[in-house]
C-alpha cells in the first residue's frame, strides 16, 4: 500500500514541498512552502529534506512521489518535475504526475473557475464542477478566459480579483489536494508530461532566424 507520499509543486510562486500519510484519509504530517517565484532551484530541495524531516521520516520511507505537472511556467516546472523524477528514480518508488489547477479546484464546491498567474498579464485557467474539471487548462487574457456558469473564482488572489466573481478555495495547489487528484494509485503512472501551454521565451539562434 501506498501510504508515505512525497508532494512537489513548483508551477505557481508557491515552492512546495510536503509528505502526505494516506491512511484512511489525507493527512499532511511535514510540509514547507517558500512563496518565491524567482527561487524554485534554490529552495526546493530544503523545502523536501525539511518536510520529510517534520514528518519524522526517513527518505527510505516514502512509497511514492506526486508532482504538480503545471500548467505554469517553463524553469519552475522543470525544476520540479526534474526533482520529482529524481527522487522517483532514486527510491526506485512510483511517480505520479497530476494538473497543479486540479490541486486547487479538487477543493471547491459548485461551479468555479482556477486562475493562475501565466505572466505575459496572462492567466492559467480550468473550470469545475463539484471539484472535478470540466473543461481546461488553457491559457488566456483575463478577459478572454471562458468564466461559463462559474460562480466563484479560486487561485491566485491578484488574479482572482480580475473576475467579478467571490474569490474562494486555496490560493495555491495544495499537499492535499495534490494527493486527491491522483486517479488511480494502483496504476502504472503515466509518462510526466509538462503543461507549458505555450513555447518557452528562450529561443535558439535557428529559431530566431540567426544564422551561422
Amino acid at each position: 500500500m501506498i501510504r508515505n507520499v512525497l508532494v512537489i509543486d513548483t508551477a505557481t510562486p508557491a515552492v512546495t514541498a510536503a509528505v502526505v500519510v494516506r491512511d484512511g484519509g489525507i493527512e499532511v504530517a511535514g510540509e514547507r512552502i517558500t512563496l518565491d517565484a524567482r527561487a524554485h532551484a534554490e529552495t526546493l530541495t530544503p523545502n523536501v529534506v525539511a518536510a520529510v524531516a517534520d514528518a519524522g521520516l526517513a527518505m527510505a520511507d516514502l512509497d511514492a512521489v506526486v508532482v504538480g505537472c503545471g500548467p505554469g511556467p517553463f524553469t519552475g516546472l522543470r525544476v520540479g518535475m526534474a526533482t520529482a523524477a529524481a527522487y522517483g528514480h532514486a527510491l526506485n518508488v512510483p511517480v505520479h504526475g497530476v494538473c497543479s489547477l486540479d490541486a486547487i479546484g479538487i477543493d471547491t464546491t459548485g461551479a468555479v473557475l482556477v486562475v493562475t498567474d501565466a505572466r505575459r498579464r496572462e492567466v492559467y485557467w480550468a473550470r469545475y464542477s463539484d471539484g472535478t474539471r470540466i473543461d481546461g487548462p488553457d491559457v488566456a487574457a483575463p478577459a478572454d478566459a471562458p468564466v461559463g456558469d462559474a460562480e466563484a473564482v479560486a487561485g491566485s488572489p491578484e488574479h482572482a480579483a480580475l473576475f467579478d466573481l467571490p474569490v474562494v478555495g486555496p490560493a495555491y495547489p495544495t499537499a492535499a489536494g495534490l494527493v486527491a487528484a491522483v486517479t488511480d494509485w494502483d496504476a502504472e503512472p503515466e509518462p510526466l508530461v509538462p503543461l507549458y501551454l505555450r513555447r518557452p521565451d528562450a529561443k535558439t539562434l535557428a529559431e530566431r532566424g540567426v544564422l551561422r
